[in-house]
């Protein structure tokens, strides 16, 4: 797309961006930004070598092929800018963009920066999952099907049993939300030996790209390489509640799978929401998940404290196994009213035990009648469930609590942030 520059705007518009403090406390960021303004408003195009020198004091010996300061810098500020006129009442005709595979600032028209493509930076499996997230909804529901046509009568009770009911009779699509991870590589230059890094604070290959803002001696070692996965108790989890969704799965265009990280607040208001997989992969369920609860999120997703009682449930399934020790897991379940009238479901486990164990609970009769039992009435119920195994064999589980959850603290903004270990 052609862009078109203008030495008299730039000036103008960083000062306003300055005085505005859009590009946020980070103090490369705004050297960078300060940096690119000048030479830009000057008609200079500076190298990378040139950005390299100014901004982060590299010497003549700077190469960019191994160090990848600059383009992760660059990547960072252009993603800062869209993000600042993609913000609630911004309206600005004239605008600062930084053109890709250039080191400048340029001003363009509101109409030409809003149909320039987003800046993605690398590849994430975000991006390259849909074929992968077709695939599983291809054969979930294929299988789902069947069941629908021949297994009606197995779990007719459990599709009259809340909250299934609400979500089957609902005529919204329903969203099947696989709670998923980030991993990124750590590649040590040095003996070319590389591992697999899963750090709670960095979801996302933006996420590490602002970690490497603050970090840049770890530039060129930290690499996004376009990988998520899902704990192994998903699968199981998905094996037991698919058939009682079977009815509405065999309907076209009614269910989708996809994974937490494509999730989108649009989506959440549009269609019906079950969530599958552990409590600490809830990202943006988590709030209100959490808000109405009687529980809190201990020091970390493993484990969950009642607040009414200051009772702790902590799962064992994440520390070593002792010979043949079995070990508790814990699993959460919850349903209330969206923020537009939908419904949401949330089936989770600390870990793969208590995943499992739960999605096949709370797809039976018996455990539904108890869980309403002590709901009462309450359309916006949870419940925990404690469960035994080893290895993610399940040995058994109970019905430790269920209750109402206070439904008018869901949607309603706290008066303090939220605050929940990372991941």
């Amino acid at each position: 797309m052609e862009l078109r520059l203008d030495q008299g705007g730039i000036g103008a518009l960083a000062a306003e961006l300055r005085r505005r403090q859009a590009l946020g406390r980070s103090d490369v960021l705004n050297r960078l930004f300060d940096y690119l303004a000048a030479a830009s408003e000057g008609g200079l195009k500076p190298k990378e070598f040139e950005v390299a020198a100014a901004v982060f004091g590299r010497d003549a010996g700077f190469d960019g092929a191994q160090d990848a300061s600059v383009r992760v810098a660059v990547h960072r500020l252009r993603r800062k800018l869209e993000d600042y006129y993609a913000g609630p009442g911004r309206d600005d005709e004239l605008r600062l963009a930084a053109p890709r595979g250039e080191y400048r600032l340029v001003v363009m028209a509101r109409e030409e920066a809003e149909a320039a493509p987003v800046a993605t930076g690398r590849r994430s499996l975000a991006r390259l999952w849909p074929w992968a997230a077709a695939l599983l909804a291809a054969n979930v529901l294929a299988w789902a099907g069947w069941w629908a046509t021949h297994r009606d009568g197995d779990y007719g009770a459990v599709r009259r049993a809340a909250p299934w009911a609400q979500v089957l009779g609902d005529q919204r699509p329903l969203l099947v939300v696989v709670g998923d991870y980030y991993i990124f590589g750590d590649l040590d230059q040095a003996t070319g030996a590389g591992r697999l890094v899963r750090e709670y604070g960095i979801n996302s290959p933006a996420d590490l790209d602002d970690w490497l803002m603050d970090h840049p001696e770890m530039v060129g070692r930290y690499r996004d390489l376009d990988l998520f996965y899902l704990p192994v108790g998903a699968a199981a989890a998905l094996r037991d509640v698919l058939p009682v969704l079977a009815p509405k799965a065999s309907a076209r265009d009614q269910v989708r799978v996809i994974t937490a990280s494509n999730l989108t607040p649009e989506m959440l208001k549009r269609n019906d929401v079950l969530y599958v997989g552990y409590l600490s992969g809830l990202r943006m369920l988590r709030d209100p998940v959490f808000a109405g609860s009687r529980f809190r999120v201990g020091e970390t997703y493993d484990e969950l404290i009642d607040s009414r009682t200051g009772r702790r449930y902590a799962s064992q399934e994440g520390g070593p196994v002792d010979g043949q020790a079995s070990q508790r897991d814990f699993g959460y379940f919850a349903a209330f009213q969206g923020p537009d009238g939908n419904r949401i479901v949330i089936l989770a486990g600390a870990r793969d035990m208590g995943l499992m164990q739960t999605a096949e609970a709370m797809t039976t009769p018996q455990v539904l009648k108890a869980v309403r039992r002590g709901a009462g009435r309450a359309q916006a119920f949870e419940a925990l469930y404690e469960v035994e195994g080893m290895r993610r064999a399940n040995f058994g589980g109970h019905l430790v609590i269920a209750s109402p959850l206070d439904s008018a603290r869901i949607w309603t903004p706290p008066k303090a942030p939220l605050r929940f270990p990372a991941g």
